[in-house]
Protein backbone atom coordinates (compact mmCIF):
# COMPACT_ATOMS: atom_id res chain seq x y z
CA UNK A 1 0.00 0.00 0.00
CA UNK A 2 2.82 2.39 0.80
CA UNK A 3 4.35 1.87 -2.67
CA UNK A 4 1.03 2.67 -4.34
CA UNK A 5 0.60 5.80 -2.22
CA UNK A 6 4.14 6.94 -3.01
CA UNK A 7 3.55 6.41 -6.72
CA UNK A 8 0.28 8.34 -6.64
CA UNK A 9 1.95 11.18 -4.73
CA UNK A 10 4.77 11.27 -7.29
CA UNK A 11 2.23 11.40 -10.14
CA UNK A 12 0.29 14.23 -8.46
CA UNK A 13 3.55 16.13 -7.86
CA UNK A 14 4.68 15.75 -11.49
CA UNK A 15 1.22 16.72 -12.81
CA UNK A 16 1.13 19.85 -10.65
CA UNK A 17 4.64 20.88 -11.73
CA UNK A 18 3.75 20.29 -15.39
CA UNK A 19 0.47 22.22 -15.24
CA UNK A 20 1.97 25.20 -13.46
CA UNK A 21 5.04 25.07 -15.67
CA UNK A 22 2.90 25.45 -18.79
CA UNK A 23 1.41 28.68 -17.48
CA UNK A 24 2.82 32.01 -18.57
CA UNK A 25 4.57 34.23 -16.05
CA UNK A 26 1.60 36.60 -16.21
CA UNK A 27 -0.86 33.80 -15.40
CA UNK A 28 1.28 32.72 -12.47
CA UNK A 29 1.53 36.34 -11.29
CA UNK A 30 -2.26 36.58 -11.40
CA UNK A 31 -2.37 33.60 -9.03
CA UNK A 32 0.30 35.09 -6.80
CA UNK A 33 2.82 32.37 -7.68
CA UNK A 34 6.42 32.94 -8.67
CA UNK A 35 8.00 30.52 -11.13
CA UNK A 36 10.52 29.55 -8.46
CA UNK A 37 7.70 28.47 -6.13
CA UNK A 38 6.23 25.81 -8.43
CA UNK A 39 8.04 22.85 -6.86
CA UNK A 40 7.16 23.96 -3.32
CA UNK A 41 3.51 24.32 -4.28
CA UNK A 42 3.57 20.87 -5.87
CA UNK A 43 5.05 19.41 -2.67
CA UNK A 44 2.32 21.10 -0.65
CA UNK A 45 -0.30 19.57 -2.97
CA UNK A 46 0.75 16.11 -1.84
CA UNK A 47 0.99 17.10 1.81
CA UNK A 48 4.75 17.31 2.24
Amino acid sequence: MNVARSFNNWRKYRQTVAELGRMTTRELDDLGIGRGEIRNIARAAIGR
